[in-house]
């Protein structure tokens, strides 16, 4: 079992370094295009060159953004992404008050729409009860 365990560990490293490759934005990447870098790790992999290669001159790391920096650090680190909740958004607000005047634009519409049928409505009614010549005439509304 032991004399399997450096080639798992040469694999873990050879994997890990061309995962973070792929997954490492091509502006953080240095020295060789990020196309080369996936070539040189997986061409000199089984030999430690390309993934240890990777690891120290391929990738700008930036220092105390790991991931065992305490709260406070991250909190320093991450303190440009600046995150509202959506009810002290100004912004998603002003948009729930347009949509609430849209809506009731649309809902005015409507009633009207509607009062506008409910009143043709009455008028047949009257004409299929009082005959088309005693019609009386439509109420202003």
């Amino acid at each position: 079992m032991l004399r399997y365990l450096p080639f798992l560990l040469v694999l873990a490293l050879w994997i890990y370094a061309f995962i973070d490759c792929l997954n490492t934005p091509e502006s953080k990447v240095r020295g060789l295009p990020k196309v080369v870098w996936v070539i040189v790790i997986l061409l000199f992999g089984e030999v430690l060159i390309g993934p240890i290669a990777w690891l120290v001159a391929g990738k700008q790391r930036q220092p105390g953004t790991g991931g065992g920096s305490t709260p406070s650090e991250w909190h320093r680190n991450h303190s440009s992404a600046k995150w509202i909740a959506p009810d002290d958004n100004p912004e998603f607000l002003r948009s729930l008050k347009e949509e609430n005047k849209k809506d009731e634009a649309l809902l005015k519409d409507w009633e009207a729409d509607l009062r506008r049928r409910e009143e043709e409505l009455r008028r047949k009614e009257g004409e299929a009860k009082n005959g088309p010549e005693d019609t009386p005439p439509a109420a202003k509304g």
